[in-house]
């Protein structure tokens, strides 16, 4: 089995993530192997928005902000909650799916692509000695999360990818049967 295979066998998701973060040198390495994922005509179906530093503390205000807006109810736990989600990690990107009309692409397949830059990210950011968690929620939905990250009316929110080192050790993972997910035609 070789090294690389090995690797992505054994990435998983790290949902306790403390500094440092990647660095911005390193960051344009892991930008760069995004930039591959599958792409169908060339679109370029994707942007990356970060938010590092106290800038996560602003986007936190502006999560609970907007989840104040989407439920009025909303319980002071829930509110700390969003306000604080942005801090989980010392940097966020928000991986942005930028949907364009092609009479060859549909858009589901523009949202893949970008899904896959996404996915790209992370295995980039682990191969670089990070590690991350991709997620989404209410806020990946929700129009003024994505009016106050400056999105065009033609672009969608594919998920938040948290990034930074592992705090403590990695999950075990249980080993999958691939044949309960593979099968002949």
């Amino acid at each position: 089995m070789t090294d690389i295979l090995r690797f992505l066998q054994h990435r998983n998701s790290s949902p306790r993530l403390v500094e440092p973060a990647p660095s911005a040198s390193e960051m344009e390495g892991i930008f760069q192997a995004a930039l591959r994922a599958p792409d169908h005509a060339w679109l370029r179906p994707w942007r990356f928005v970060t938010i590092a530093g106290d800038r996560r503390q602003d986007f936190g205000q502006v999560l609970e902000r907007c989840l104040r807006q989407r439920n009025p109810q909303a319980e002071e736990a829930a509110l700390q909650k969003a306000r604080g989600a942005p801090l989980r990690a010392p940097l966020v990107v928000v991986v942005v799916a930028r949907l364009t009309d092609h009479a060859k692409v549909p858009a589901s397949e523009q949202r893949l692509s970008a899904g896959c830059a996404a996915h790209s990210l992370l295995l980039a950011a682990e191969a670089c000695g990070y590690a991350g968690i991709w997620r989404t929620g209410d806020p990946a939905s929700d129009p003024a999360v994505m009016a106050a990250l400056g999105l065009e009316a033609n672009e969608e929110i594919t998920g938040f990818i948290y990034l930074g080192t592992r705090d403590g050790a990695g999950k075990t993972l249980p080993l999958l049967d691939t044949a309960d997910f593979v099968s002949n035609w």
